[in-house]
């Protein structure tokens, strides 16, 4: 299926300027401050053209960080849910791929991958601005050849 330039033009400004939504499952604050970090002018994702969105419905990225606890199940759901397509999902930190130290706890629910399904993996305690910034250029440059595929 051909599609038109309009839909070729949104494809087009979703590859080069994600928008990224921010979310701790129940992190030790260890991977958010990395997240954060990302975002300051010492890292500055917004040269890539990365911009951190305060809500889910104009987010493309959802980077989220911790263990997911039983409180922040079905609010994990529901912001992956409000997402537009495509949409991506990162888990950031040890405790996000696996639930690291605190798996097998009563109030912990396990990985992000438990929940929602992810795209991709940042294992580490904590994982660095670098790594966050690489693994999202990494997604967004698989999804273009996805995209070039079709």
């Amino acid at each position: 299926m051909t599609k038109t330039f309009m839909e070729r033009a949104v494809d087009w400004g979703r590859r080069k300027s994600p928008w990224i939504i921010h979310f701790n499952a129940g992190a030790c604050n260890g991977c958010d401050i990395e997240v954060v970090d990302a975002l300051t002018p010492r890292f500055d994702l917004e040269r890539l053209g990365m911009l951190q969105q305060g809500t889910p419905r104009h987010a493309d990225v959802l980077v989220c960080t911790g263990a997911v606890t039983l409180q922040t199940r079905d609010r994990l759901k529901q912001i992956y849910n409000q997402m537009p397509e495509p949409k991506f999902v990162i888990a950031v930190g040890s405790c996000a791929c696996s639930g690291g130290i605190f798996d097998g706890c009563y109030c912990i629910n396990g990985g992000v991958d438990s929940v929602v399904p992810v795209d991709a993996y940042l294992p580490g305690c904590a994982a660095r601005p670098e790594a966050i910034i690489d693994v999202v250029n990494k997604l967004l440059k698989k999804w273009e050849e996805k995209q070039k595929e079709e």
